[in-house]
């Protein structure tokens, strides 16, 4: 940050600045665009949408009347828990959806992969899992920590390929839930922290995102044995949160999607990077309309607009609403109807369980 702030300072007096005037650091220079262009902003989505990507920790207790109402303004008809944990925990959500607001929330389970090396580890997580789903789990979200600080119980770490898992992986497919999984972070995390970068600024601002070969491992390696577990178990649906971080290079996603048939992608926390290759993205989504799901990702309301804007519109140089995620502007896809109720709801009322169908419109 001080780097770029000094770099910047510098240019003032070229651009008619002078010592007397405030300094100004990169995040402080905001300039609205002078650019006049047809501005159309969406703050409501054009269909009803199932949200496969958010996190509501506090869903055994909470009231989920609030959340209902912030909603229903974004035209959210189901929302997708993945934090739904396990045993008790997983069924006091469970308990105060269907008491409450029965049709507008889905939980998935998570495993708890303490004590994996134990004998009948494997077995017993699926057992487990298996008890999770007649409790009214819909689904398993497994978090990046398996590969990043999962480990056995001789402290090795645990591959997202270790054999040991496979009754999980497996017993999902068999119950015909789909396994929602984050595996790594973007690949720049991994990369040096110099002029190159283009995550510089958030890794400057979130050192801890900040990642190496060994900590825990190359970025490559992880990516690998995700994609090793999901070519071992054709029989299971897994859905690779952020488009299994190759939204930056979706030539490459193409080619994964053609390679894994049991393999669908949600866009939670990069639709930046769809919204500055429009063109690209949007033969994409034509192309595999039938694999993508809406996720977000994180619960920040105002943030979906972004999201609209970028799959409905077809607006040019629009500011993302987070400058250390995404300096660059936005340009709307202008994705047609019948792809829209896809990405919004269609796709995940085919693979996710129990979702009420007749909150949508077809």
């Amino acid at each position: 940050m001080k780097k770029i702030a000094y770099l910047f300072c510098l240019l003032l007096p070229v651009c008619g600045y002078t010592q007397s005037n405030p300094k100004m650091d990169f995040e402080t220079y905001n300039p609205p665009s002078t650019l006049v262009v047809p501005e159309h902003k969406v703050t409501k989505a054009k269909f009803p949408f199932i949200d496969v990507h958010n996190h509501q920790f506090q869903m055994p207790t909470m009231d989920l009347g609030n959340l209902i109402k912030e909603m229903d303004k974004l035209n959210m008809k189901v929302m997708v828990n993945l934090s739904g944990q396990s045993g008790e925990t997983l069924k006091k959500s469970v308990a105060n959806i269907k008491e409450n607001h029965p049709k507008r929330f889905i939980v998935f389970a998570n495993v708890d992969f303490r004590r994996v090396g134990e004998d009948g580890w494997g077995e017993k997580a699926a057992q487990q899992l298996e008890e999770d789903v007649k409790s009214g789990a819909n689904g398993l979200k497994i978090y990046k920590s398996l590969g990043f600080s999962v480990n056995d119980i001789n402290g090795k770490r645990v591959t997202i390929d270790d054999p040991r898992l496979d009754p999980v992986w497996k017993k999902a497919g068999e119950l015909k839930i789909p396994v929602l999984i984050h595996t790594a972070d973007p690949k720049p995390f991994w990369q040096p922290m110099d002029d190159k970068n283009e995550r510089w600024l958030e890794l400057a601002l979130n050192p801890n995102r900040k990642r190496g070969d060994t900590s825990p491992a190359p970025w490559d390696t992880l990516i690998t044995e995700q994609h090793r577990m999901f070519k071992k178990h054709p029989k299971t649906t897994f859905i690779a949160a952020h488009f299994g971080w190759y939204p930056n290079d979706l030539a490459k996603l193409g080619q994964l999607l053609d390679e894994m048939p049991n393999v669908v992608v949600e866009f939670g926390a990069v639709i930046a990077e769809l919204g500055r290759q429009p063109r690209t993205a949007k033969q994409f989504f034509t192309k595999y309309q039938d694999r993508i799901l809406f996720g977000k990702d994180s619960w920040v309301p105002d943030e979906y607009a972004t999201y609209f804007r970028v799959l409905e519109s077809e607006d040019e140089y629009f500011p993302y609403h987070k400058k250390y995620h995404a300096f660059w502007a936005m340009y709307g896809m202008g994705l047609p109807d019948a792809i829209l109720k896809k990405v919004y709801y269609k796709n995940a009322l085919r693979i996710i369980p129990n979702i009420d169908k007749t909150l949508f419109p077809d």
